[in-house]
């Protein structure tokens, strides 16, 4: 089937916007209000060419920018400079910002003179670089009034309804001098500065899922890695949003920003309606007009995340002084899509009653300027010298975060992907208010590892998850726990090879960091040549991918990696972490993206594409996961750590109880209690064991 694509053009960045033209254009005279804009992107007209220039001073939300990149070689250098205006359609700035071998480009200053014309063909540039080395002078030819090209698919599972416009007008709680207007999230992003074109996109049909359906990461993760093996030849300024229904994890998940999927670094989203972000606060004026709004928001700001953007309240986390790109200020009342609008003084109806559906300036500066490898993906190798030297951390914390392992000496096997276990404990005299899920929250947490003698890494988390905001109390003494993954993240495996590592936490609670110990640990060297050989398989990007997710059935190249070292390698604890999702694929209904038959490059609805339910494997799966969690049960839970090895096998005892096998879950039930009670765990939690053994129990004698 021929691909159906529509190309929105940008007219809004052709329109000059009078009041956002810099003072100096005011001035020039009357004609020059309405003179055709000079914002764009312009080209060296070589003919193999790859030297641009964009000019950012006119048009909607100027910032009176200008960037660029030079051949260098065979390099490139990308620039920056900020600009001040010197008379008509002229303007000079420092070059402030350079990435790439800038010892070929000394250039310290460019000053810049336009032609405007109402004919794009004769629009250009002279651009003269100067200071460092004699003046370098470039014509440059107009391209486009946007910075750069996107392309957007928007599907959706069947009985689910996408929201990608909104009437700005529609809710009472807004600007005053807001348009009123139908924005679309295409629309939003044209403001941005891309040119935006939208592939046939449409409903999945969801076939024998059921109403409702529920959504595990590891079927999202599939369901996107379908969809871009799919689309292999695609350009790689692609992304695609995906609305179901609910997530697994329940209504406090709004969403899932999933990073960096196949070579081409494609980026997906997707968006689950029945949740939190579909609960209108009581008593609203206009509640089906706030919820619309909500979802809108959801939407862009997932696609923000894969545009590289960090939360308004994260930026001199993210970039700070240590990262690849210009520092960047905390902005936590920005009314920008990259805030959380219950976080602004005010909450919710604050942050809207200001919200002029847009990105900050500096969100701006970074899409439409930065290097295209920093908006395409993001950057881990930073913190070379590993620290949190610009955390703000309190002289009398409240609350201490510890980093650990269950396990006596923090010394890994070959292969043994690393869990580590974190610990928030009030260590104040006074209840400390955190955020609900608070280790849960990557938007919230940094973690850095470093291998001994080579640079410290951030990992990033293959998923990013936006949460509702719900707040607990942590009484005096009381702690929170949860498992941190670390072995590897989308940059690939940040824990593999032998020798000694450094790991360290930080999380993000209002204005103050609380920062972990340091923890160091060893991978110890392979037993032999065999496990040498088997791990050039096993550290790949598919089977980091399985293990994070806990589960495919979609890559079955990593499954059978996982396969080969579960038979090869039993009396290993890899064994047990390959046993775990190779049983958890297999221990309920799945639900699957199926193209087949589809031509690249149609869309998965368009071609006909629908999501279809395979059966449960609950054989296959007994024997993994016995394998795994139960024939060394004290083995499993020092390898899995406590937390995943209760989630685990509570996951499994109700597998066993919904298959009427009630005998058989009592007795893995059992095999948990006595050994978290061996490991000396909290008596609450053997309490909650407990009880449901003994209910259990009571089910098998009627």
């Amino acid at each position: 089937m021929a691909k159906k694509k529509t190309l929105e053009s940008n007219n809004e960045n052709t329109a000059t916007d009078v009041s956002e033209s810099t003072e100096a254009e005011i001035t020039d005279s009357s004609a020059a209000l309405f003179a055709s804009p000079v914002s764009g992107t312009y080209k060296f007209p070589l003919i193999f060419s790859t030297e641009y220039l964009r000019l950012d001073v006119d048009g909607r939300y100027p910032q009176r920018v200008a960037s660029g990149t030079v051949r260098v070689g065979i390099a490139r250098v990308s620039w920056i400079a900020h600009l001040t205006a010197t008379g008509p359609n002229s303007w000079t700035g420092p070059i402030s910002y350079k990435d790439g071998p800038a010892a070929g480009f000394p250039y310290t200053t460019v000053t810049l003179q336009a032609t405007r014309s109402p004919i794009p063909a004769l629009r250009s540039v002279k651009a003269t670089f100067s200071g460092g080395a004699p003046n370098r002078v470039r014509i440059y030819l107009f391209k486009s009034t946007s910075f750069r090209e996107v392309n957007f698919e928007f599907d959706f599972a069947a009985g689910v309804t996408p929201v990608t416009s909104m009437n700005t007008a529609a809710h009472p709680n807004r600007p005053s001098t807001l348009p009123a207007e139908t924005l679309s999230v295409q629309k939003v992003f044209e403001r941005v500065g891309f040119s935006v074109s939208t592939s046939s996109g449409g409903s999945v049909p969801l076939a024998g899922a059921g109403p409702g359906a529920l959504w595990s990461n590891n079927e999202m993760h599939d369901a996107m890695q379908t969809y871009w093996s799919h689309f292999a030849t695609r350009a790689q300024w692609a992304l695609w949003t995906f609305y179901a229904a609910r997530h697994e994890m329940g209504s406090n998940l709004g969403g899932i920003m999933f990073d960096d999927i196949g070579p081409q670094q494609r980026q997906g989203t997707s968006l689950f309606l029945n949740s939190f972000i579909a609960n209108a606060p009581a008593g609203d004026a206009n509640p089906a007009a706030w919820v619309r709004r909500m979802i809108f928001w959801t939407a862009v700001h997932e696609m923000g995340h894969a545009f590289n953007l960090a939360h308004s309240w994260q930026k001199s986390l993210v970039f700070g002084g240590h990262g690849p790109w210009v520092p960047l200020a905390n902005e936590p009342e920005a009314r920008s899509f990259m805030n959380y609008p219950y976080n602004v003084s005010g909450g919710q109806t604050a942050f809207f009653s200001d919200f002029a559906f847009r990105f900050s300036d500096a969100e701006l500066l970074f899409m439409r300027h930065a290097p295209e490898r920093f908006v395409q993906q993001g950057d881990a190798l930073w913190f070379d010298h590993h620290g949190f030297e610009e955390a703000n951390i309190s002289p009398e914390p409240a609350l201490k975060l510890e980093l650990r392992v269950n396990r006596d000496k923090p010394d890994f096997e070959y292969m043994e992907p690393a869990v580590f276990e974190l610990k928030l404990t009030n260590i104040s005299s006074e209840p400390q208010i955190i955020p609900e899920n608070i280790l849960n929250m990557q938007d919230s947490m940094t973690v850095i590892v470093k291998r001994r003698g080579e640079p410290a890494r951030q990992v990033l988390p293959y998923a990013r998850f936006c949460y509702q905001r719900k707040n607990k109390v942590l009484a005096p003494g009381e702690k929170v726990y949860e498992s941190l993954f670390a072995a590897v993240s989308r940059e690939g495996w940040q824990i593999a090879e032998p020798g000694y590592y450094e790991i360290q936490v930080s999380l993000q609670i209002g204005e103050e960091d609380i920062v972990s110990n340091p923890l160091t640990i060893r991978v110890a060297p392979p037993r032999n040549y065999e496990e040498e050989l088997v791990a050039q398989d096993f550290f790949s990007d598919d089977v980091g991918r399985i293990l994070a997710f806990d589960g495919t059935r979609y890559l079955s190249s990593g499954n059978n990696v996982l396969r080969e070292v579960a038979d090869r390698f039993s009396d290993r604890k890899v064994a047990i972490h390959a046993n775990v999702p190779l049983g958890k694929a297999m221990a309920q209904k799945y639900k699957l993206l199926d193209v087949t038959g589809c031509q690249p490059p149609n869309s998965a609805a368009e071609a006909g594409g629908d999501i279809k339910t395979a059966p449960a494997y609950t054989q296959e799966a007994t024997a993994d996961l016995t394998a795994a969690l139960i024939t060394d049960p004290d083995r499993a839970a020092e390898t899995l750590g406590h937390i995943d090895y209760k989630a685990y096998v509570d996951g499994f005892s109700g597998m066993l109880d919904q298959e009427g096998k009630s005998q058989e879950a009592a007795v893995v039930d059992e095999a948990l209690y006595s050994t978290l009670e061996a490991r000396n765990v909290l008596p609450s939690v053997l309490e909650e064991i407990k009880s449901r053994r003994g209910k259990a129990q009571a089910a098998t004698t009627k």
